[in-house]
């Protein structure tokens, strides 16, 4: 890369402190011409080490700076990189970015930084995505996971997945070379130990793509039921907030309401909706589509009812139309600091049962201990040994373990040759792909255009 790109590398907003960041071959250069430091010039400048200086522009003062130079190949992106620590002014920022510009620095795009270090080598495709997933992270185990895999842990998995399968491959090809050198069972057995290992990996690591997707996004959970049996309530309870507006007039929310909240240390996206019944009125009948269509795509239902009241003939109907999904379920008995008059019909029996006040409080703490249970994420989430994926990584685990057993059962009844050879480089060049040893520029931009600017 020639060019030398350069950004704000902090919030864009008034602050104690902003960072600019270049890098390139010629980042020192281009700081040089609008940095001066007492007795010495930036190229002369010893690595690693804060300094302070001064921006001008032809001899206006601009800001008093602090200012690190690191030289390639120790720096983050593997190439000179200037930070300039400035006053946190968004107007200083500015001027020192268009200072950059002038003398010879372009914008970064989205991720740059990031997609240089992965280029030169600094990190693999898997520890570049995790950047982004610990910039994001909403939660402490969200944090964890996405540390971890920035440390190399899903990498060593996948190296370990590599290695058996260049094992295996190595065997293979060298029948192909020298075929006259029989290969006997004790070859295949191997082969195919091998492959029954890498496949075993495989499976450990696509076991987490759910609980991975859940601590990068949020676990969807639809708060539903009958008008004013308290769901808007409900959903204030668990946030804290007067988020939704509560009245004792049926049907007062229409539409979906979105509210993330952390329960336990998972995200989770907690999803208000219009209680279902006869719609009265255009507006009332797209809020109780919408109730519908957020059901459908819910990782976890919150079906509330009212425990003052006898059961209801609307609450079985909406029971039975969510029955075929695979989503979670949670009954939440509400208002139990009323007397308790609701029989739960046997049409709820085995699902998960909480009895909860919104008005004192009362129960919210076992119903957020259920919806950590129900979220299927493991008490050892935080164990260092566990590295979850994500969707990429997901679809191409799944590409390399077709392969691997397209492996086995060809190895297993007609031994070795250039179509088990096949099988194999596949599942390799899947499992390349994760990391990074494979690429093409498609792959790049789906990685790095999550990023934000400066990263």
């Amino acid at each position: 890369m020639e060019d030398t790109i350069v950004a704000i590398s902090t919030a864009l907003a008034p602050a104690a402190l902003a960072v600019v960041r270049l890098s390139g071959p010629n980042a020192v250069g281009v700081a040089d011409r609008f940095v001066q430091l007492n007795g010495c010039r930036l190229p002369e400048l010893p690595a690693n080490r804060l300094i302070h200086g001064r921006v001008s522009d032809n001899g206006e003062f601009i800001d008093d700076v602090m200012i690190c130079v690191m030289r390639a190949p120790r720096s983050y992106t593997g190439e000179d990189v200037v930070e300039i620590s400035c006053h946190g002014s968004t107007l200083v920022a500015r001027k020192i970015l268009e200072l950059s510009f002038k003398h010879g620095a372009r914008l970064a795009e989205p991720g740059e930084f990031t997609k240089r270090a992965f280029l030169n080598g600094k990190m693999d495709l898997t520890q570049a995505e995790a950047v982004m997933d610990l910039i994001s992270a909403k939660t402490q185990r969200a944090r964890a996971a996405a540390s971890r895999v920035l440390g190399g842990g899903l990498s060593h998995k996948l190296e370990a997945v590599r290695t058996a399968l260049v094992e295996a491959l190595a065997y293979v090809e060298a029948y192909i070379d020298f075929p006259d050198e029989d290969i006997g069972k004790e070859e295949i057995a191997f082969v195919i130990e091998r492959l029954e290992h890498a496949r075993t990996e495989i499976q450990k690591l696509l076991a987490t793509a759910r609980e991975g997707r859940i601590l990068r996004e949020g676990l969807r959970v639809a708060i539903i039921g009958r008008p004013n049996v308290g769901k808007s309530s409900l959903l204030n309870a668990l946030t804290g907030t007067e988020r939704a507006i509560v009245t004792p007039i049926p049907g007062t929310t229409r539409d979906i309401l979105e509210e993330s909240v952390s329960i336990r240390g998972i995200p989770i996206v907690l999803v208000d909706t219009a209680g279902v019944r006869k719609a009265r009125g255009q507006v009332e009948k797209l809020g109780i589509e919408r109730t519908r269509s957020a059901i459908a795509s819910s990782d976890l239902i919150l079906h509330v009812v009212d425990g003052s009241k006898p059961a209801n003939k609307a609450d079985l109907e909406l029971r039975q139309s969510y029955l075929a999904l695979s989503a979670s379920i949670i009954l939440v008995v509400n208002k139990s600091d009323l007397p308790a008059r609701l029989q739960v019909p046997p049409e709820f029996s085995g699902v998960s049962r909480v009895n909860v006040s919104c008005v004192t409080g009362e129960g919210l703490e076992e119903l957020r201990e259920t919806i950590e249970a129900q979220a299927g994420i493991p008490v050892d989430a935080n164990s260092h040994s566990e590295v979850l994926i994500n969707q990429r990584h997901e679809f191409l685990l799944k590409e390399s373990i077709v392969a691997v057993t397209d492996a086995i059962n060809h190895a297993s009844n007609l031994g070795c040759d250039e179509l088990l050879a096949q099988h194999l480089r596949r599942a390799n060049d899947a499992i390349g792909q994760i990391v990074g040893k494979v690429t093409t520029e498609d792959i790049l931009d789906q990685v790095f255009s999550r990023f934000c600017i400066g990263k």
